[in-house]
């Protein structure tokens, strides 16, 4: 969190500073003491004219790498200008807060704010991404704004590498090998990538590494130069062309009381996560040892805790050995610019295209095949593609059939999207195709989505947990063609009396109704919601023992939501119960 000084010039100001500094948790301080505070706060805001703030900061600005954030609004809060370390020190980014928080105009003069391209000086901070180049950022950021032929080299993804590619300028060609960035044609070349990469002379490179490593190690016992193992991997790793690009260690549990794990934690700051022998035995690796199972229970340490580590990633640069450690790298899949394909499973939410995850859309975007269940998911969810990309509805296709076609586009190297209603791992069909991919060795991975029995609570209007009344929620189905566990039956669930959302039921419903009745008194409200968040939505209200009826009258189909309890609608006493249980919420100064 930044520390923050308000500063108000006059007493005009004082009610504004008093606003900023509950919203900010910001000091106020006197313009008399900005000089002496100058190294001790991360930003300053003046509250007065521009001249004097400009006067007081005047004699202690040095380098836009150290200097604070400085932002100046006028005494009626009208507008918030951005003075000093725009970019670096974040002041931008303060001067749309101030101006988010009082409704004022923000007045920003940086050139690539301005031209809505990348701000290349906050990246590294932004991202997590350590510079590795040489090159003077002032000179790649001159060439960048004004919009010299850029090359921009991606090896892995990430939050920061998909925000470049979702917001890529003109002038920036996306290459997929260093040896396109040719200094005839490009002037800039910017590189995201934890691997060495040698750009070509007479061109400015920008080289940003990616902290997507997961490094495991092992260790002698003790080893009496602990302090300079840290540099000599970091070196070893450099010499087969790997950058410095982990602040996640991993090892077996029995060194963490090493003074390298220590000097790991406090000098390098970096997370140490440790595991068992029987969780690291249970990795394959490409280098076992029978003197490391013998010694500590398991024929690897260092290549499966980094595999561990990394979430069952890829394994980089096998095991390593020094004179007291071995070490190994892997990356998470997720980060890889798959050379052999990914699959990303993704819950579209209840219907409503605005309701899929921002993730979700992201990756519609970015998808070279899209295969989304043709039957229960919009198309309009997949209009969002990239030009040139497949999308195939599943509705008319066999189970084999779905997964030839996406296994065809994996060993392609495609980026695929199997799009599925809700959430994906409620009452979904994603265990079969999972199967199919795990016995593949294909990398898969699921993105949640929104449930429908949120979709319902929402369109009800109503919060199913309520306090002294029903604190549980069941998610489940009738027993149709797909049986259910005996011990799973409604009639048993029923007897807690909680809040039941009930899935794919609408065709059984008198069974359904029939079983509930038997735990849930008669006259507990019910409701029959069609079709949620779809533009024919409809939902029908009633009573338990009319359930039957509701469904059957209005010819409602499998997509209907059954949603059985006394939390529906349910306001009585509500202002009794929160004041008995949750004033200390509503506590003078308490947000």
């Amino acid at each position: 969190m930044q520390k923050i000084a308000i500063i108000p010039i006059s007493e005009a100001g004082s009610d504004i500073a008093l606003t900023l500094q509950r919203q900010l948790n910001a000091t106020v301080i006197q313009r008399t003491q900005v000089c002496s505070e100058w190294k001790h706060f991360d930003a300053f805001i003046f509250i007065g004219a521009m001249g004097i703030c400009v006067r007081t900061i005047a004699p202690l600005v040095e380098d836009k790498h150290t200097d604070p954030a400085v932002v100046c609004l006028d005494t009626t809060g009208a507008n918030v200008i951005s003075v000093l370390s725009g970019h670096v020190g974040g002041a931008n980014d303060l001067t749309h807060q101030v101006a988010d928080i009082l409704g004022a105009n923000p007045v920003i003069t940086t050139q690539s704010d301005n031209a809505d391209l990348w701000a290349l000086d906050t990246l590294e901070k932004r991202f997590d991404w350590p510079i590795a180049s040489d090159d003077e950022m002032n000179d790649c950021i001159f060439a960048f704004v004004n919009r010299q032929p850029t090359a921009l080299l991606l090896d892995v993804r990430d939050k920061g590498t998909d925000y470049l590619e979702r917001t890529l300028p003109e002038h920036v060609t996306l290459i997929q090998d260093i040896r396109e960035a040719d200094p005839k044609k490009y002037r800039l070349v910017i590189i995201v990538s934890p691997f060495i990469r040698h750009a070509p002379k007479g061109m400015l490179n920008l080289h940003f590494v990616p902290m997507v490593g997961t490094i495991g190690f092992g260790l002698a016992h003790h080893p009496q130069d602990y302090e300079t193992i840290y540099d000599e991997i970091d070196q070893t790793f450099a010499d087969r062309g790997i950058l410095p690009c982990s602040h996640r260690y991993c090892t077996i549990d029995v060194k963490a009381d090493e003074p390298f794990v220590e000097e790991l934690q406090k000098e390098y700051e970096a997370e140490v996560v440790f595991f068992t022998a029987d969780e690291l035995a249970q990795v394959e690796v490409p280098n076992p040892s029978p003197t490391v199972e013998k010694h500590v229970g398991t024929p690897s340490v260092c290549e499966a805790a980094a595999i561990l580590g990394a979430n069952h990633g890829e394994l980089i640069v096998p095991k390593m050995k020094g004179k007291n450690w071995t070490a190994a790298l892997a990356i998470d899949k997720k980060h890889l610019r798959q050379r052999s394909g990914h699959i990303e499973i993704i819950g579209a939410g209840p219907g409503d295209p605005d309701l899929v995850s921002v993730r979700g859309r992201r990756m519609l975007e970015q998808a070279d095949l899209i295969l989304y269940a043709g039957s229960l998911v919009p198309k309009e969810l997949t209009l969002c593609h990239k030009p040139g990309a497949i999308v195939r509805s599943s509705a008319p296709m066999s189970l084999e059939e779905q997964c030839a076609l996406m296994k065809e586009h994996y060993d392609k190297g495609h980026f695929i999207v199997r799009l599925h209603t809700g959430d994906p791992c409620i009452f979904g069909a994603i265990q079969e195709q999972m199967a199919f991919f795990d016995q593949h060795g294909m990398s898969y991975h699921i993105t949640p989505g929104i449930s429908s029995f949120l979709a319902a609570a929402a369109e009800l209007r109503s919060q199913f947990t309520i306090p002294e009344r029903t604190q549980t929620i069941i998610l489940t189905r009738g027993e149709g063609r797909t049986p259910m566990p005996e011990k799973e039956q409604l009639h048993l669930l029923a007897k807690s009396q909680s809040t039941m959302c009930i899935f794919l039921s609408a065709a059984i419903v008198d069974d359904v109704q029939k079983e509930l009745l038997m735990e849930y008194p008669a006259d507990t409200p019910v409701a029959a919601c069609y079709h949620l968040t779809w533009p024919d939505q409809r939902i029908y209200r009633g009573q338990l023992k009319d359930l039957a009826n509701i469904v059957h009258d209005n010819h409602l189909t499998l997509t209907t939501m059954l949603v059985v309890g006394e939390a529906i609608d349910n306001r009585h006493g509500l202002s009794e119960l929160y004041n008995k249980h949750f004033t200390h919420l509503f506590r003078k100064g308490t947000e």
